[in-house]
């Protein structure tokens, strides 16, 4: 179930940012539509809602948002679906709702592009951390007092190339397309080519604010890594599984 009772209420998302992201609520079930947007709405967000795949595309492609919730299992069009055909042209953060023991639902998701997933039944505490830590990432970093700070400096190692500052990324001069958590796993990595990062050290790096995720979850990023860097270059082998250990970004 839906459950806030007995928690202490986040910080106002107002605290955050001087502006309201807005979060696209793609479900056909009416009850969490309406629980979880007076949820987001009374944190700050600023909340669309959708009933259906096919409608909320459309209207993605004419407004995008910043960030989607997006149910799985879904008539006339599911998620995996919507995502399939919203990852062809937008690299959105997208948290998939998958049922509790779908765990197949949960590894295609992160494998077509999802930043994140949830099980139903969740915590609206939860969902709303897990939005934050990701908005939060994905935003380029701002002055955090009235002076500029400098640009995030480019990483290059070797056909990698890395602009933290854009969110772009390139093997051997060709674009990768990475979600957030993608761009933030494989950015701990190519920071110290050749040193091993447990899971534990890339889950901190990829999720903040102690949202809880588990190694199932950084395996299938790494996956879904190493899929679209063999789309560019099929001999891509720099994102190196030490077994029991972690895993490096291997000196080239």
């Amino acid at each position: 179930m839906l459950d806030l009772r007995g928690r202490a209420p986040l910080l106002p998302l107002a605290a955050m940012t001087s502006h309201a992201p807005s979060i696209a609520l793609v479900d056909d079930d009416r009850n969490i539509l309406a629980s979880v947007s007076i949820a987001l709405q009374a944190e700050g967000f600023s909340v669309r809602i959708y009933s259906d795949g096919e409608a909320a595309l459309k209207a993605f492609a004419e407004n995008p948002p910043d960030l989607v919730v997006l149910d799985i299992k879904m008539p006339r069009m599911d998620g995996m679906e919507v995502l399939r055909r919203l990852r062809e042209k937008s690299a959105v953060p997208v948290i998939f709702l998958t049922s509790k023991d779908d765990e197949l639902d949960e590894a295609l998701g992160l494998a077509m592009g999802a930043d994140d997933y949830i099980s139903k039944p969740f915590s609206l505490r939860l969902l709303i951390a897990r939005i934050r830590a990701i908005l939060r990432r994905a935003e380029p970093a701002g002055p955090a007092t009235g002076e500029e700070q400098p640009p995030a400096e480019k990483i290059v190692r070797g056909r990698l190339e890395m602009d933290p500052a854009r969110h772009k990324v390139s093997w051997g001069g060709k674009d990768v397309v990475l979600t957030v958590t993608e761009f933030l796993i494989l950015e701990a990595l190519a920071q110290r080519p050749g040193f091993v990062k447990s899971r534990d050290q890339l889950m901190d790096a990829a999720y903040q604010d102690d949202v809880y995720v588990d190694d199932r979850t950084i395996d299938s990023h790494i996956k879904r890594l190493r899929r679209k860097f063999r789309q560019v270059d099929p001999t891509f082998k720099a994102i190196e599984t030490l077994y029991g250990v972690g895993y490096r970004f291997g000196e080239e």
